[in-house]
């Protein structure tokens, strides 16, 4: 069976995935990895030079291996605390914290005699701590008008709970991203920042979709008594499941690509900054976007009076049906209310009438 099969049947409802229904075992696989997170944001992020301070030295050499400017620089620095990797160019960088305490004229002085390079062609650039708190002091502005943003866009555009629910999402996706980062250990970059930024708005993309769906699946859902308001979203977000499969996909690959081909295998080590943020983000946003957002906002609806009371209705038609199926009786006949206000998809296609039989007296032409 093709994709394509697959979706249109969990579009039309034909087979489907209880993820609302689950929720409990969603919250719990969520809160798990949140925990791990945390454990990685007590350790504590390694922040690059452009945050806490240094020098960064540029050289080019043919045949200049990473190995022997690390020593080069481990010599300078009576430490192993300099980083260095090289650059798509062919280059080699290397970094130095300010803790050093190594003035850039002696230490260019000296890689240049350790590496055979002359000191002008030895690139050297010092970065000051207060530039990376002023980025720092920018990102989180930035990231703080944009949740509000968010937060009333939605509150507008769907409802407030609908609003609360995308929140958590992206709470959820910024806390697991930032928490791998310092699991993993990577430098945090100023492309770190940005990888962070994106993935906000691919979460939330992704959750508007299945909401929108969500929404049209439930307008004027109590004039019926077939399904509830978590039943009716669980249908919109199996109706999004493939697409959200497929986009997610198409997402991952090429970032999948800079982080493992090329900075793993090609040794593109200023790549991995963004390429990890955007790699776990773009994973924990479409799995947010299904296994959190719309099982938590089903959550919510349900506490409504309303909802509560349509639950009680959708139970008590349910279990005359069942009584009068056990009885060998008709099952109770769709009330004209049912119809109102529910998608197609929702509830499912109508029986037909039949075509009337020809009647006795009914000329035929002949004589």
């Amino acid at each position: 069976m093709s994709l394509r099969n697959i979706g249109h049947r969990l579009y039309q409802g034909e087979v489907s995935f209880d993820f609302v229904g689950k929720r409990k075992i969603w919250y719990s696989i969520s809160g798990v990895i949140v925990l791990v997170a945390a454990i990685g944001l007590a350790m504590g992020l390694h922040l690059g030079i452009e945050f806490k301070g240094g020098s960064v030295y540029t050289v080019q050499k043919p045949g200049l291996t990473v190995t022997q400017a690390q020593d080069a620089a481990n010599k300078i620095t009576g430490s192993s605390t300099a980083q260095v990797q090289t650059t798509g160019d062919g280059k080699v960088r290397i970094q130095v914290s300010s803790a050093e305490q190594v003035p850039a004229e002696t230490f260019t002085a000296e890689l240049s005699k350790d590496l055979g390079v002359p000191a002008n062609e030895i690139n050297a650039q010092v970065i000051g701590p207060s530039w990376g708190d002023e980025i720092s002091k920018k990102a989180l502005l930035g990231l703080v008008i944009f949740m509000v943003l968010v937060t009333i866009y939605l509150a507008v555009a769907f409802e407030w709970r609908m609003a609360l629910a995308a929140l958590v999402a992206l709470i959820h996706d910024l806390l697991i991203t930032i928490g791998v980062y310092a699991l993993v250990g990577f430098e945090v970059t100023p492309g770190t920042v940005i990888g962070f930024l994106t993935i906000l708005g691919y979460s939330l993309y992704d959750t508007v979709v299945v909401f929108d769906t969500v929404k049209e699946n439930t307008r004027g859902i109590t004039k019926q008594s077939r399904k509830t308001y978590s039943e009716a979203a669980n249908l919109g977000l199996n109706q999004t499941l493939v697409r959200s499969i497929n986009t997610t996909v198409v997402a991952l690959l090429p970032v999948a690509a800079l982080l493992f081909i090329g900075g793993g295998l090609l040794g593109a080590g200023t790549l991995n900054d963004i390429s990890l943020a955007l790699f776990i983000g773009l994973a924990a946003g479409a799995y947010s976007s299904i296994c959190v957002a719309t099982p938590l906002l089903a959550q919510l609806k349900e506490h409504q009076p309303e909802m509560k009371a349509l639950a009680r209705k959708v139970a008590a038609r349910r279990a005359a049906d069942a009584k009068a199926a056990a009885e060998g009786g008709p099952q109770d006949a769709e009330s004209p209310e049912d119809g109102d206000g529910v998608t197609a998809g929702m509830v499912g296609q109508r029986n037909q009438p039949t075509g009337r039989a020809r009647a006795k007296g009914r000329s035929t032409g002949r004589r």
